[in-house]
């Protein structure tokens, strides 16, 4: 099963120009709907906005080679290794579907484009790599939503329950499912195809309506971070040291602007589950 590629036995009964042509258009539906996010959120002008006036307060100016520092920390830790996430187990969740996903769509791609047919034979590590993409996103997405989520794990609720907040989760799981039991089932066109064709259009074409788009957001987000702590301005928030005789005067419980940072951390040594 794992050295066939499902795309190539498609062929038989769809063109590999529709097959193609489907990809673009998904790609298309990606980037159409970020742009309609960003302007319908306007999350664009706030950004720029924030940036002028994070600028306009900064305490100490950021040089090049600095900004240089903290755009590789960005790729490195916030993007490439999930570093916003304190608990390990949704870090690794997080990662498992990232780059599981990545690997399915890029191997998806190049079979589409380069091995559409029978006749021009796929590499056998290449499909072998989408399934492993595939199972990937599933053992990271099942294990986050019925183990991990916080309004599971946390706050009792039923694992079946959806929200609106949930369409990109649940639409990438049944699109990454059914993809791969298709492939399981030799491919071709049939029911179980049809069903994958449209859980992958409501995965691609929901971006506006779905968290799709928070993934070029976030090292946006985590950038202008890092320039905030770096340049001073720290979000117009307090910073993470009560060392600053400054800092231990805006804090607004008397008795805690001279304790130490790790006083009252005790509430992290249990997983809140009383409900």
């Amino acid at each position: 099963m794992f050295s066939h590629n499902p795309f190539a036995e498609l062929s038989a009964s769809v063109s590999p120009s529709v097959m193609q042509a489907y990809v673009v258009v998904m790609a298309v539906l990606v980037a159409g709907g970020t742009l309609f996010d960003i302007v319908h959120k306007k999350s664009a002008k706030y950004f720029f906005d924030n940036w002028r006036d994070s600028k306009s307060k900064a305490k100490q100016r950021i040089s090049s080679g600095e900004m240089m520092s903290i755009a590789v920390q960005i790729a490195m830790v916030d993007v490439m290794a999930s570093g916003e996430f304190c608990n390990a187990r949704r870090r690794i969740a997080h990662l498992l579907t990232m780059y599981g996903f990545v690997i399915y769509v890029v191997t998806t791609v190049i079979m589409v484009f380069a091995y559409p047919t029978p006749a021009s034979p796929t590499p056998a590590a290449l499909t072998t790599l989408w399934y492993i993409g595939a199972l990937m996103v599933c053992l990271g997405g099942y294990w986050f939503w019925f183990f991990i989520r916080v309004d599971v794990a946390s706050e009792g609720h039923s694992p079946f329950r959806l929200t609106k907040a949930d369409l990109f989760v649940v639409s990438l799981l049944v699109s990454v499912t059914l993809g791969v039991a298709w492939a399981a089932m030799g491919g071709g066109v049939g029911f179980l195809f049809w069903l994958y064709i449209l859980a992958t259009i409501v995965l691609f074409g929901g971006v506006p309506w779905s968290k799709f788009a928070h993934m070029f957001f976030k090292p946006a987000a985590a950038f202008e971070k890092r320039i905030s702590r770096a340049d001073g301005t720290a979000e117009n928030l307090p910073t993470q040291t009560r060392d600053d005789p400054a800092q231990q005067e805006r804090h607004s419980m008397e008795l805690l602007r001279g304790a130490p940072m790790d006083m009252g951390l005790g509430i992290k040594r249990e997983v809140p589950r009383h409900y």
